[in-house]
């Protein structure tokens, strides 16, 4: 029998589909300024880069609520990387993913009160909040603000840098995206772990 846990707050589940929606039209933006033809563009120029510069200032904002709220909830604690045998947690839940799971074994890392995250979800959750996140922001800020970014880098254009690295780490949060709705489906049925995004209990 499978236990429910209470596991995400209303303030967590707004957050984290406020966070999918505008990372939904910052790639659809993104995706439409950078590759549409124009002749036949998924949408207007103009609204796309309205639509992207909007997401863009509201995501920072959400980003910086988020950071806030872990410091003063405690809910930081769940990010916590512990380094000491991290490959090998990271290992034994890369087997289960590919071995385990299609083969009836349990979890190693099951969730709990105590325990949020498996060892593979913490470790890329901490690489895309604490590093891919930040690094967009900066690179997205600048391209919004150009005069501060540096004319030239070793002799290439300051804005092309700063506009391939934001491409860059947009990239790597589309996949991020589509491999985290993937997983997510691999919950005690299919649609359970969404439907803890909606009402809570982890089951």
């Amino acid at each position: 029998m499978s236990v429910k846990v209470y596991l995400y707050p209303l303030s967590i589940r707004v957050w984290h589909w406020t966070n999918a929606i505008l990372c939904l039209l910052l790639i659809l933006t993104g995706v439409s300024m950078q590759y549409s033809n124009p002749e036949y563009p998924f949408m207007r120029f103009d609204l796309a880069v309205s639509m992207h510069n909007i997401s863009g200032i509201l995501l920072t904002i959400s980003y910086a609520w988020f950071i806030v709220a872990n410091i003063v909830t405690g809910n930081n604690k769940y990010y916590a990387l512990k380094i000491k045998g991290l490959k090998d947690r990271l290992m034994k839940q890369f087997r289960y993913y590919t071995v385990g799971l299609f083969t009836g074994q349990k979890s190693p890392f099951p969730i709990n009160e105590k325990r949020k995250f498996n060892p593979l979800q913490k470790f890329s959750y901490v690489l895309i909040m604490f590093l891919v996140i930040p690094i967009l922001f900066i690179t997205g800020w600048a391209l919004l603000f150009p005069e501060i970014i540096l004319t030239e880098v070793f002799g290439i254009s300051g804005i092309q840098i700063t506009a391939l690295l934001h491409m860059i780490m947009g990239f790597f949060v589309s996949v991020f995206m589509l491999v985290h709705i993937y997983f997510s489906t691999m919950g005690t049925t299919a649609s359970s772990n969404f439907k803890a995004m909606f009402n809570g209990w982890h089951k």
